[in-house]
Parts: C-alpha cells; structure tokens; sequence
C-alpha cells in the first residue's frame, strides 16, 4: 500500500525546486497526488473500505490547502504545477 522509497525518490525528483528539495508545495502535492491515484485504484476493488477513504479525504484536502497557498504566493508555479500533474482546476 506505501509508496516505496524508490517511487517516492523518482517523484521528488520530478518536482523538486533544487538539489535536497522535498519540503516545496510543489514535491508535497506531487506526493499527495501520487498516493491519491494509488488509492483511486484500491477503492475499485475494496467498494467498502470506509477507513481508507476517510483517508483519503484526508489527503485531498491537504493537497487542496497546499494548492492554495501556492496560488496565493505564486500563480505560475501553480498554474505550471496542475499542467504538470493534470489536475483539474
């Protein structure tokens, strides 16, 4: 179920500002994005699995704070950030 460290490695290097980034909005809603996909995907088999999916909201609405912070610091990291990543917005 955990990202493992070699995916979560290849996804900030994706994102990250500079050398050692990982605390950036845009490697943490990367992350985010990346677990919610995999959870998408775990929900279509586990129809049921209600404690995941309150987890799942959980991250959605870190991602989604996190994108708004972006946007109120700086428009075109965001608007490069959700081209990027494909989110609708």
């Amino acid at each position: 179920m955990a990202m493992s460290a070699e995916q979560k490695a290849v996804v900030i290097a994706d994102h990250q500002q500079g050398t050692g980034d990982t605390g950036s909005p845009e490697v943490q809603v990367a992350l985010l994005s990346h677990q919610i996909t995999h959870l998408t995907e775990h929900f279509k088999e586990h129809i049921h699995d209600h404690h995941s999916r309150r987890g799942l909201l959980k991250m959605v609405n870190q991602r989604r704070n996190l994108l708004d912070y972006l946007k109120s610091r700086n428009q075109q990291r965001y608007k490069d950030l959700i081209a990027k990543l494909g989110l609708r917005r």
